[in-house]
């Protein structure tokens, strides 16, 4: 597996991309897309080069190196296609904790509750019991550590925000009050 992301290509930017109109000037405002699940198809890609994307923005906070290699070469056949400049910006801020909610099922956090952060990712998430990506955040955390999750990550909304405070740990659980 390579470890790094394959941006060589052998081709030459002039023979793919020409001016939509003679009196070509480019546009100086950049519009931004991040590519995700939902936005990855060359299909999807070519259609947000067409209205407008200049810059592909891959997320490094999850995913791994393969399906980002993935959606990069079908940003260079959407790039062909259209014959669209498209910037590449990998976002590499490093992995996020996630909570790991696969029925996709609302949870309800109640204040002053007690909720377990676990690495078993086969157990269902609820408002008294969390599953994480990360298996070393039992060694990671302290009794008395406070954790913030937040944007978006188990409610699906970017307003909701969540400071956890460590009360104990049990083996790879860290157990929690909201």
């Amino acid at each position: 597996m390579n470890p790094h992301l394959n941006l060589e290509e052998n081709m030459k930017l002039a023979s793919v991309l020409q001016p939509s109109k003679p009196s070509f000037f480019p546009a100086m405002t950049k519009i931004i897309g991040t590519l995700g699940p939902k936005s990855r198809s060359v299909e999807i890609i070519s259609n947000c080069l067409k209205a407008g994307m200049s810059v592909a923005r891959f997320d490094f906070s999850w995913g791994d190196i393969d399906y980002h290699q993935e959606t990069l070469d079908n940003l260079k056949i959407a790039v062909k296609s259209t014959k669209k400049l498209c910037g590449v910006m990998l976002d590499t801020v490093g992995p996020e904790l996630q909570v790991i909610n696969k029925k996709e099922n609302p949870i309800s956090l109640q204040e002053d509750s007690f909720v377990v952060l676990t690495p078993d990712l086969d157990k269902e998430a609820t408002s008294c019991l969390l599953p994480i990506n990360f298996t070393g955040l039992a060694t990671a955390v302290k009794k008395g550590d406070t954790i913030f999750i937040g944007q978006y990550l188990f409610t699906g909304s970017e307003t909701t925000s969540v400071w956890l405070e460590v009360t104990e740990i049990s083996g790879e659980d860290v157990i929690k009050r909201l």
